[in-house]
C-alpha cells in the first residue's frame, strides 16, 4: 500500500508542478491555485502547499494560513468511501455526536481524517437538511436516517464484506486467465 501511495504522491507533485506553470506568480492567484489543486486531487498536502509558496514567492505559513481559514480545503486525502455525520441541531439533540464517536471508534480515525488504507474518511457537517430523519449520516452519496450505533457497525461491515467479495472475484478471474 505504501508503494501505491508513494506513486500517487509523485504523480500528484508532477501534476501540480505542471498546473502551476499556467498561473502568474502574483499572490492574488493563491485561492484560485488552491481550488484548482483540490478540485483535481481532492485535498492539499504539505508538498502542494510548499510548491504553491515557492511559485508565489511567499511563505508556506502564509499559504497554510489562507488554506485553513476557508473550510472548503481538506488536508488529508479523502477515502474511497466518504462519511459525513450531521451535527446540526436536530441531529445533535438526537445523538449525532454518539454516531460520530461510533464511526471514529470503528474506523480508528477522528473527524477530518482518512484511514491508512484510504478506504474511509469521516467529516462533520453542520446540517444536511434532513432533520426529520435525525440523526443522519451520508455515506458516499446515500443518506442514512435514524442512525443508531448498530447501523454504524452494519454499514462498515457491509463495505468490508463487499471488498472481500471483490478480492475473491479478482483472484478467480486471474486464475481463470492462467
Amino acid at each position: 500500500m505504501d508503494h501505491l501511495a508513494n506513486t500517487e504522491d509523485e504523480a500528484m507533485v508532477e501534476d501540480i508542478d505542471s498546473m502551476l506553470r499556467g498561473f502568474s506568480h502574483e499572490r492574488s492567484y493563491l485561492i484560485s491555485i488552491l481550488q484548482e489543486i483540490q478540485g483535481k486531487h481532492y485535498y492539499l498536502d504539505r508538498s502542494a502547499l510548499e510548491m504553491v509558496a515557492r511559485h508565489l514567492k511567499i511563505s508556506t505559513c502564509e499559504v497554510y494560513g489562507v488554506a485553513t481559514f476557508y473550510n472548503q480545503f481538506r488536508f488529508h486525502p479523502p477515502g474511497k468511501h466518504q462519511i459525513k455525520v450531521c451535527l446540526g441541531t436536530a441531529c445533535h439533540v438526537r445523538g449525532g455526536d454518539i454516531i460520530m464517536e461510533n464511526f471514529e471508534r470503528k474506523l480508528e480515525i477522528k473527524a477530518g481524517e482518512t484511514t491508512k488504507d484510504r478506504e474511509f474518511s469521516i467529516d462533520r457537517v453542520a446540517c444536511v437538511g434532513c432533520c426529520a430523519l435525525a440523526p443522519v449520516a451520508i455515506v458516499d452519496e446515500t443518506v442514512h436516517g435514524h442512525m443508531a450505533p448498530s447501523k454504524v457497525e452494519g454499514l462498515i461491515l457491509g463495505f468490508e464484506i463487499e471488498k472481500q467479495r471483490e478480492e475473491r472475484k479478482s483472484k478467480r478471474n486471474e486464475s481463470d486467465k492462467q
